[in-house]
């Protein structure tokens, strides 16, 4: 993970949030707010604008990362903000200001940024929660990283991993949030907090080819 693949994960996150935001609306409305959509284009349109600022060049990761969760928190209102931001923000926090962090740090680093989230939330896997597509992305990166693979692999795998977490939301009943207050009535709709952070793990797995291309092209 560099400076580059960083800023390219980044950016793919503000076109998916972009892309997806009249999905993200129809899922939010059924069991939301309805505003989950727009707080996310937003707030990642507004990373994409610190990250991409000319006058303050990242010199690390990490201080891509966390200015991106500063941002987020700033910027996106509800408790969306304060989730996604805080998670960028401890994965920032966890690597060293290196110019490269290697897969193992870096699936370290997605582990802080999950015990942020659930500390924050009080969220656990099966409460149809953000943290449902969260959790087996982080650990499937990380049993990726700890069985040699390559950074590349193992953001696939925690995006094949967040995508399957996101769909397992369909049928549960939501136990935090504003979809709890639904009861019985959450089940079938699928978690618009899962869907966006599957949105980011796969737009790290797409950075990931984009940067295999670029070296194959060299």
């Amino acid at each position: 993970m560099d400076v580059s693949l960083t800023r390219d994960w980044v950016q793919n996150t503000a076109s998916a949030m972009s892309r997806n935001q009249e999905h993200l609306t129809t899922l939010d409305s059924a069991i939301g707010d309805g505003d989950h959509g727009a707080n996310m284009a937003r707030g990642f349109g507004a990373v994409r604008a610190v990250i991409d600022d000319a006058s303050r060049p990242a010199a690390s990761v990490d201080e891509i990362l966390v200015a991106a969760g500063k941002t987020l928190v700033s910027v996106v209102g509800g408790a969306s903000g304060p989730l996604f931001g805080s998670a960028f923000r401890a994965l920032g926090e966890a690597l060293d200001a290196d110019a490269e962090i290697d897969t193992p740090r870096f699936a370290a680093g997605l582990a802080a940024a999950l015990d942020k989230l659930q500390q924050l939330g009080a969220a656990v896997p099966g409460d149809k929660t953000m943290v449902d597509a969260y959790a087996p992305a982080v650990a499937a990166f990380r049993d990726a990283a700890h069985s040699g693979a390559d950074f590349r692999t193992a953001a696939h795998a925690a995006a094949d991993a967040a995508e399957a977490g996101m769909r397992a939301t369909v049928p549960m009943q939501a136990r935090k949030g504003r979809a709890s207050y639904l009861g019985l009535r959450s089940i079938g709709h699928q978690d618009p907090g899962a869907t966006s952070t599957a949105y980011v793990f796969r737009a790290l797995a797409e950075a990931t080819e984009a940067e295999a291309t670029r070296a194959r092209l060299a």
